[in-house]
């Protein structure tokens, strides 16, 4: 069980036994449960938290009692309802069988006779509720039961007890009452009166999918729906199925009239005319049986009402597309210096992500803290100033809104990682998964989050917690081939996944349209990450060279239509992934940002005093390095453009010569204990292999290992007897050791359950420092090498990381996580008697380099002072651009690709 079906179960332990979870819908999930008083199984719904946290126990109990007292044989009776260490519910009977969805997804259309006859039954249910003063108000597929074929319709009342609970305070949830297929004209449009007629037009659109095999009106999304709802008359059924008899036909179309007043007084007329043969309805005045058909004076006020819908239906929903000729306009928006959008390190794309309306932007920011960064997710309505935190999203990135627009899933990097989800509005964050995961998560249809996990499996999970379902697993994953940047889109059938090029080349990584059920490709276009815009159904994707292009792309077959078009350039890429977000006819991209030159410094070792290594060196991304055994020379990882190289640079004032050719990023470099070679980390063919070339540049690289799970760096004893490295998880970051000349690949050295990683050996070989979060944060630890086993000695008092030896190996240090400070640990007389005392603090002036793992500080041979990489002043997180009406641009665009 969750966290979450565990306190239930507890809270009910008195009632109920909470066996397992039967699954989850927009607010609610549902469990199978043993009534131990009266011996039965019961299904018990729980209300999402967010919804239970507006919503309040006593005025929910309050309104819920009115259905408990609806006693009918097609209705589901309500057997108990109230709340449990928080959580709101309600108890139902089990009933075996199915839904009238789980049908309809098997059949896709009924016999006319099985269809009439369960809506007419569905609607005698309806006509008994309306009678007693309760309308369901969320009539759909999924709240018909059938149970040896009889219908019993579930939930009722309890959209009602919803909203009269949250006293008109829907919003704050995130959540909607009504499902977009099935929603009368007058729920899409927030009105507030809703009568028994709002009911019979849901209902009828349960038939016409029964009859046809689609409700009446479809589109991508819910926003195409609800304005297909509010002004676009429904096909007449028999447009689909010609066997559908007159009676029908006419009593279906009568149903779906827009105005209220236009419909059957009652369900109970709606299913005396599905019965009468010789019904013909309001189409019989003009002999068609179209919907709506209607002379004079009755089409302008149909047309007059439509009207007056769709403006209430802007204020109200803020879901309508902007007009063809609403003018674009593109703004620079301005972040406040304490939530600029992050940069570098492990910012990787994407870090924006619009609400579905467009009003919202949540993005990655960097915090300061100290000197450091704390990383975290923050929104910001596009018409307000402020920006504002989401709390409990630290070391989160990747977001990712959901459809409804209440809730971020974001991918979490800590020792691995995981996927959490969290309310817009507030609120705890919940863990969706926990291991397996290998990309940023992206919501799908029905509230599940979808994500790419090891091996190249598309996997998803329900939004409020659930079990993990193998979806398809990827072409040419099994041969090595990467993917990211998952988008799932509309309907479900299909997503849009990046296909990485084999050793970073942009110019062979492909965006793919597959279907989930088949893992049949179908379009395939050059580019490194996209969105589809369903209001213009178009692909916007990004190629190589930071180019916005734009195709039109059909959905159900997967396909583009016309020739591609060019928007604008100078979109970024950052690690062969692009910045794009398309909300509610507004995009958001991100310009390239910029690193201000930094430059390695001699900072003394109570840190008053800075020196330059070199006046005349600087770059601008300078990232690990390692001191060369006599103190002469430095190799130090340098970022160029899309690319990283290990370079050896010569103590004070000599060249720096370029070591590494091969691969796309080369670092965490670590010199031989006879300074005549370095070893590194290099990205190729998809994976993080070690690899050392002589440090003088004569001759090949050579591999030393390469294994299945990526390293991250790599030291070597003084003697030069081992090999020490540490690999990524899953499950988790684990450090490895090899006997030089003996053992043919690493194998664990410290492999527990939580996280290992920065070895560093002490130079007499006796011991072996590293990093370990199994107190929940990094801290320094030291253990007897190569015997791990004999004991364990903490060494840090605070989050703090990348140990290293003094040259005579009777000082270790370390840095405090956040930056602020390096501490010295005396181990002249063991681990088991150190004593710590802090050296270098926060920097007068810039700010040192951080990174949790690269090695970001060295001290000298003697021990007086540190090498150090200081920030340059004017860094940039790259320019974020939000273009509003983009539609407009976009179908001008593919107005001139289809002219082409």
């Amino acid at each position: 069980m969750s966290a979450i079906s565990e306190r239930l179960a507890a809270a009910l332990a008195d009632r109920y036994r909470v066996e397992r979870e039967l699954g989850a819908g927009g607010m609610a999930t549902v469990y199978l449960a043993q009534d131990l008083k009266h011996d039965r199984k019961v299904a018990i719904k729980v209300l999402k938290p967010e919804l239970a946290a507006v919503l309040g126990a006593e005025r929910f109990v309050v309104e819920i009692k009115t259905t408990a007292a609806l006693q009918h044989p097609h209705i589901l009776p309500l057997f108990d309802s109230g709340t449990a260490d928080g959580f709101l519910f309600y108890v139902m009977p089990f009933v075996e069988g199915e839904t009238l969805r789980d049908k309809l997804n098997r059949e896709t259309q009924f016999g006319v006779d099985e269809a009439v006859r369960i809506a007419s039954q569905v609607a005698d249910a309806l006509d008994y509720a309306h009678r007693h003063g309760v309308i369901h108000r969320d009539i759909k597929p999924e709240n018909i039961l059938l149970h040896d074929g009889r219908p019993m319709v579930a939930d009722f009342g309890i959209a009602l007890a919803v909203s009269a609970a949250a006293g008109g305070r829907m919003t704050e949830t995130g959540l909607s009452l009504g499902t977009p297929h099935y929603m009368s004209p007058e729920q899409a449009t927030a009105e507030k009166e809703i009568t028994g007629r709002s009911d019979v037009y849901s209902l009828a659109s349960v038939l016409y999918e029964m009859l046809t095999g689609n409700p009446p009106h479809t589109g991508a999304t819910a926003q195409q729906i609800i304005m297909k709802i509010i002004t676009e008359q429904a096909a007449a059924v028999t447009q689909f199925r010609k066997s559908v008899p007159p009676n029908v036909a006419a009593a279906v179309a009568h149903a779906l009239e827009k105005l209220p007043a236009d419909r059957f007084e009652s369900a109970a007329a709606f299913a005396h005319a599905l019965g009468d043969a010789t019904y013909r309805g309001a189409a019989e005045e003009t002999g068609a049986l179209a919907v709506g058909a209607r002379a004079g004076s009755r089409r302008t006020l149909t047309a007059l009402g439509a009207i007056a819908l769709l403006s209430t239906s802007v204020a109200a929903w803020s879901l309508l597309k902007p007009g063809p000729d609403a003018p674009v306009s593109r703004l620079a928006v301005i972040l406040p210096s304490d939530r600029v959008l992050a940069f570098g390190g492990t910012a990787e794309p994407p870090r924006l992500a619009l609400t579905p309306n467009g009003r919202e932007l949540v993005y990655v920011v960097d915090t300061f803290v100290g000197v450091g960064t704390r990383r975290a997710l923050a929104i910001r309505s596009l018409d307000q100033f402020e920006t504002r935190l989401l709390p409990g999203t630290e070391d989160a990135g990747g977001p990712s809104v959901s459809w409804d627009g209440s809730q971020v899933a974001y991918a979490v990097a800590s020792n691995r990682l995981s996927i959490q989800v969290v309310s817009l509005r507030g609120g705890p964050a919940l863990t969706l998964a926990d291991s397996g995961v290998s990309s940023p998560p992206t919501w799908g249809p029905e509230g599940f989050v979808y994500f790419i996990g090891s091996g190249g499996i598309i996997r998803r999970v329900s939004g409020g917690g659930g079990p993990i379902e193998d979806v398809l697993t990827l072409p040419d994953a099994g041969s090595g081939r990467e993917y990211h940047w998952l988008r799932v889109l509309p309907g479900g059938r299909g997503a849009l996944v990046t296909a990485f090029g084999e050793s970073g080349d942009l110019s062979a990584t492909t965006i793919r349209a597959v279907e989930l059920r088949t893992g049949r490709i179908g379009a395939e276009l050059q580019g490194v990450g996209g969105e589809y815009v369903a209001d213009a159904e178009a692909l916007v994707y990004v190629t190589e060279d930071g180019t916005v292009m734009a195709v039109s792309f059909d959905v159900g077959r997967l396909a583009t239509r016309g020739r591609p078009q060019a928007l604008f350039g100078r979109a970024e890429i950052r690690n062969q992934q692009t910045e794009l977000t398309v909300g509610g006819g507004t995009l958001a991209y991100a310009f390239e940002g910029t690193n201000a030159n930094e430059q390695a410094i001699w900072v003394s070792r109570d840190g008053g005093a800075q020196t330059l290594v070199d006046p005349n060196w600087s770059d601008p991304e300078l990232e690990s390095y390692s001191l060369s055994p006599d103190g002469g020379r430095v190799a130090i990882t340098i970022i160029n453009a899309s690319r990283g190289d290990v370079w050896i640079k010569q103590l004070d004032r000599g060249p720096v010569n370029r070591l590494t050719f091969g691969g796309t990023r080369n670092e965490a470099p670590s010199w031989s204990d006879d300074g005549r070679w370095v070893s590194y980390v290099s990205t190729r063919d998809g994976r993080r292999s070690l690899w050392r070339r002589r440090a003088d540049g004569v001759g090949a690289e050579e591999r030393i290992a390469d294994g299945g799970r990526g390293f991250t760096e790599a030291r070597w004893s003084r003697d030069g007897r081992w090999l020490v490295a540490s690999v990524e998880g899953p499950p988790s970051r684990d450090i490895l050791a090899m006997r030089v000349g003996t053992d043919s690949v690493p194998g664990p050295l410290l492999a527990e359950s939580w996280g290992e990683w920065s070895p560093a050996l002490s130079p007499d070989g006796k011991w072996i420092a590293y990093v370990s979060n199994e107190s929940g944060q990094p801290q320094v630890f030291v253990r007897p090498f190569p015997a791990v086993q004999d004991g364990r000695w903490q060494v840090s008092t605070e989050s703090a990381v990348n140990p290293v030896w003094s040259a005579d190996g009777r000082e270790l240090f370390y840095r405090t996580e956040a930056g602020q400070a390096i501490n010295a640990a005396d181990m002249s007389r063991g681990p088991a008697s150190l004593t710590r005392r802090v050296l270098v603090r926060s920097p007068p002036e810039g700010r040192f380099e951080t990174n949790p793992i690269d090695q970001m500080f060295e001290p000298s041979r003697d021990g007086r002072r540190f090498l150090m990489v200081r920030q340059g002043a004017g860094d940039t997180s790259g320019d974020l651009v939000i273009v509003q009406n983009f539609t407009t641009e976009l179908r001008a665009a593919l107005k001139a690709g289809a002219r082409q």
